[in-house]
């Protein structure tokens, strides 16, 4: 026997998963300039807006940089679909979104549930006790719910949680998941 128990195995898998992740991941800030010439690949990404039937694929980084371009139409698609406001998303969540669909052996092909919400959609969230938390990084445009095409929820939770790039929360009933570029923690709904 060589000493690898099933255990150890998986736990040298999740580590070495965390490690590429972090080497993939580790990236420029919005509009900023690639630093290796593994940044210099292209990253795509497709979302459908579940609330307004608005569909967009398209690289959201190319040349070793965010385009900035992609990042606006990113920020129209996961906009608060209730009260039409805009706000950043942080692109490392568009990156968070691209690696698991590539650890899951797809392509980043998402519906989406909920991008950024306002304080005052998130405040009647709330409001009707629908499990939101009070400072919640949908606010941020740090946070989204999404389905991935070809891969149950289950499983998309599972290869979020081994990546460890940050909150993810797994909603059965409601069948999605939610990932964030917060602490790392996972939680069930």
């Amino acid at each position: 026997m060589n000493g690898w128990s099933r255990r150890r195995l998986l736990q040298a898998g999740g580590a070495f998963a965390s490690v590429s992740a972090a080497a993939w991941l580790a990236g420029p800030a919005r509009g900023g300039e690639a630093t290796s010439p593994r940044e210099a690949t292209s990253r795509r990404i497709a979302l459908i807006n579940l609330h307004t039937d608005e569909r967009l694929e398209l690289d959201y980084f190319r040349a070793g940089a965010y385009v900035p371009d992609a990042l606006a139409a990113i920020d129209h698609v996961l906009r608060d679909f209730r009260t039409g406001e805009r706000h950043a998303i942080d692109p490392a969540l568009m990156d968070h979104l691209a690696l698991v669909a590539r650890t899951a052996g797809c392509e980043p092909v998402y519906s989406v549930i909920s991008g950024y919400r306002s304080a005052e959609t998130n405040a009647r969230l709330r409001e009707r006790g629908a499990g939101v938390a009070r400072h919640s990084l949908h606010i941020e445009g740090r946070a989204i719910d999404v389905r991935l095409a070809g891969v149950g929820c289950a499983a998309l939770a599972a290869h979020a949680q081994a990546l460890q790039l940050g909150g993810v929360g797994y909603y059965r009933a409601s069948d999605f998941v939610h990932l964030d570029t917060g602490r790392v923690r996972t939680w069930k709904g």
